[in-house]
């Protein structure tokens, strides 16, 4: 068998603690050696949590030698400064979404992977859950006929005045947050070649950054895209997939717990089916999805561009 990747923790953001440490503490394929922060404190507090040697500084992580892949949940507008200095050390990065602000800047740093031999992924862990494979699996065999449209959603109640989601100068807003999500499933079911047709990006009052907004998208073929998103509002995490037969709906589609039995609603005919998947853990996919990368020097990139060139072609129709 091979060695466990040995990861190197940048950062001790709320979905490291939450996720991703304990994730990586449960598999046997990677091995928690070092955590960083700016705070040597704080950074032997989660060290002291989740094993590994404590480090104050990022830079300092990445000369350690041991740390074979670097994990990345800063704030997204450190992430371009960040990915690249790992990738010019030598690591495989696993990074919180967005990968980068910009999809010239994402492009780049997915080319300068791919031309050093190292895996460069972000973490969109829904995209890696068997629910939605299955989900094509329906449309593939005809199960709602032709797909016209796809509908998604994804909201989540208030955040704290003090989160960092509101500040633009870190990456902040509604868009790369929670928007991504159903921008991200539209690219999984309807394909590469989206256009935008239609966005509004909102402020809430007193905000910085836009807190809301909707999208409508559409293919060459005229199958269309109608998105939603937002970070002040009551929970919503669903898709719902119109065809030429009948519909497929999922719940809870984003950010399912790990022990949730996930359901496929399929509507057709008149009658409606449930079809029950065993519970699986997300988290623990896409570090197995991270570690087969990293194993093969390289991870997926088209899907990661698309995404940011379709976030960029949101803010630009909203310009």
């Amino acid at each position: 068998m091979s060695e466990p990747v040995r990861v190197g923790v940048i950062g001790c953001a709320d979905i490291a603690v939450r996720r991703m440490l304990p994730g990586f503490r449960a598999d046997a394929d990677t091995e928690i050696v070092a955590v960083a922060s700016r705070s040597l404190e704080k950074a032997e507090r989660v060290a002291g949590r989740f094993g590994g040697r404590a480090v104050r500084g990022y830079a300092e992580l990445l000369d350690l030698k041991e740390v074979d892949a670097v994990y990345v949940p800063l704030p997204a507008a450190l992430h371009d400064r960040w990915v690249q200095a790992a990738l010019d050390a030598g690591k495989h990065v696993l990074a919180e979404k967005p990968l980068t602000t910009n999809a010239t800047r994402t492009g780049q740093l997915l080319d300068l992977a791919r031309d050093r031999g190292l895996a460069l992924m972000e973490n969109v862990m829904f995209v890696h859950h068997p629910r939605h494979e299955a989900v094509r699996r329906l449309l593939a065999d005809g199960a709602i006929g032709e797909l016209r449209a796809l509908h998604a959603a994804f909201t989540i109640p208030a955040l704290a005045d003090t989160d960092i989601r509101h500040r633009p100068e870190l990456g902040g807003g509604a868009l790369a947050d929670v928007g991504l999500y159903p921008l991200r499933a539209a690219l999984h079911f309807l394909g590469p070649h989206l256009e935008v047709v239609g966005a509004q990006l909102t402020r809430g009052r007193g905000r910085e950054v836009e807190t809301s907004g909707a999208v409508l998208l559409r293919t060459r073929e005229g199958s269309t895209a109608q998105i939603t998103f937002g970070i002040e509002h009551a929970y919503v995490s669903r898709y719902e997939l119109w065809g030429s037969a009948g519909r497929i709906t999922v719940d809870r589609a984003f950010t399912p717990p790990a022990d949730l039995v996930p359901v496929i609603e399929l509507h057709r005919g008149g009658g409606r089916e449930e079809i029950r998947l065993a519970p699986h853990d997300q988290v623990a996919a896409t570090i197995a999805a991270f570690v087969a990368s990293v194993r093969a020097g390289a991870a997926p990139a088209e899907e990661t561009l698309r995404q940011a060139r379709l976030l960029d072609d949101v803010r630009e129709w909203v310009a």
